[in-house]
């Protein structure tokens, strides 16, 4: 297995979990300014190692720290796509054997950021050939994912579990959580949160293939 950090320049970490993560990873990839808060995290632990690259269009990192960084810095000025995204296609272009892609540091500060790197998770299942792929955004408070089809997920009992989908013509069955999503029509983002894992494994029956993010505690 090789799993892959992309640091994002939003709320740095500061729970076990992530920085677990971060701290194991086989590679990280900053997203433009993200790359000080992660030299200073590895100044105040004691780690040695920069990123394998800083990606981005540069807005948010200084003149002067580009020059220091200049020899991992993949500069892109195309604004189709943010800087989560662009740091995505790096790896995926640059890591053909990656399983595991954990974005840190995508949420928090700002919210219109949040929502938005949320929604790329699922936008990712149709911008890029993921395969097996497992991506993730984690955060000191949750863990977010996307699924397109039938499937179960192992998230132990009593896990807090909140379920989203832009396709109100998606039915979602549900097996193991307190309230069934059998009935949902998914035509606001509020429709199937807030709910919590009555088994450890959730069973999830789609009516068709379809984007959905799952969101636990």
């Amino acid at each position: 297995m090789k799993h892959i950090v992309i640091l994002c320049d939003g709320e740095f970490p500061r729970k076990p979990y992530p920085l677990h993560l971060l701290e194991t990873a086989d590679a990280v990839v900053c997203c433009d300014g993200a790359v000080l808060k992660y030299e200073r995290y590895l100044k105040r632990t004691g780690r040695n190692g920069l990123p394998e690259a800083v990606v981005g269009d540069m807005d948010t990192l200084p003149p002067s720290q580009q020059k220091r960084f200049a020899s991992r810095i993949v500069h892109e000025t195309e604004q189709d796509f943010n800087d989560m995204t662009k740091a995505m296609r790096y790896v995926l272009s640059r890591h053909p054997d990656v399983t595991d892609i954990h974005i840190l540091g995508a949420s928090g500060r700002r919210e219109d950021h949040t929502v938005g790197n949320l929604s790329l998770l699922m936008e990712y299942t149709r911008l890029f050939d993921l395969g097996g792929i497992r991506v993730d955004l984690v955060s000191d408070y949750s863990t977010a994912f996307a699924v397109t089809d039938t499937c179960e997920l192992h998230v132990g009992q009593g896990r807090r579990f909140s379920l989203f989908s832009p396709d109100n013509s998606l039915t979602i069955q549900s097996e193991g959580l307190v309230w069934p999503t059998d009935g949902v029509v998914f035509d606001n983002w509020w429709k199937a949160t807030l709910n919590r894992a009555s088994a450890d494994i959730v069973t999830l029956t789609f009516s068709h293939p379809s984007l959905a993010l799952v969101i636990l505690d």
